[in-house]
């Protein structure tokens, strides 16, 4: 239970890191209340955390051949297309604008989630 926590809150910090430093990830409306914002990011990490699980490994088998090919290089498409899914899924609350912001965000997105999970995972 608590290494879902863990991932939750990784994955929310790191959407949040992302938001902020990338203009063209917009999370709802800008006039909107710290609270508000707050409530919709965490929709929005629970989101991404369920396209994760469920799409993202399937993508990874029917990639398999290109992310070998690669060297795994490609496992950056497939996290800016999880992205572009979960923008697509939480519809307004949650923006990204074109495929390069995404593969940007992406890699964002998957280092800082992995530097507060390999921060605050203590196993």
């Amino acid at each position: 239970m608590t290494s879902i926590l863990i991932k939750f809150i990784a994955n929310a910090a790191a959407l949040a890191v992302a938001v902020w430093l990338l203009d063209d990830i917009t999370l709802g409306d800008e006039g909107a209340t710290t609270g508000s914002q707050a409530l919709t990011l965490a929709l929005v990490a629970f989101i991404f955390g369920l396209v994760n699980l469920i799409v993202k490994p399937i993508v990874r088998l029917l990639s398999l051949p290109l992310l070998l090919l690669t060297l795994g290089l490609f496992s950056l498409v497939i996290n800016a297309l999880m992205l572009m899914l979960t923008s697509w899924i939480a519809g307004d609350a949650f923006h990204v604008d074109g495929f390069w912001t995404a593969v940007l965000g992406g890699l964002i997105v998957g280092l800082v989630s992995w530097a507060v999970s390999a921060a605050f995972d203590r196993d």
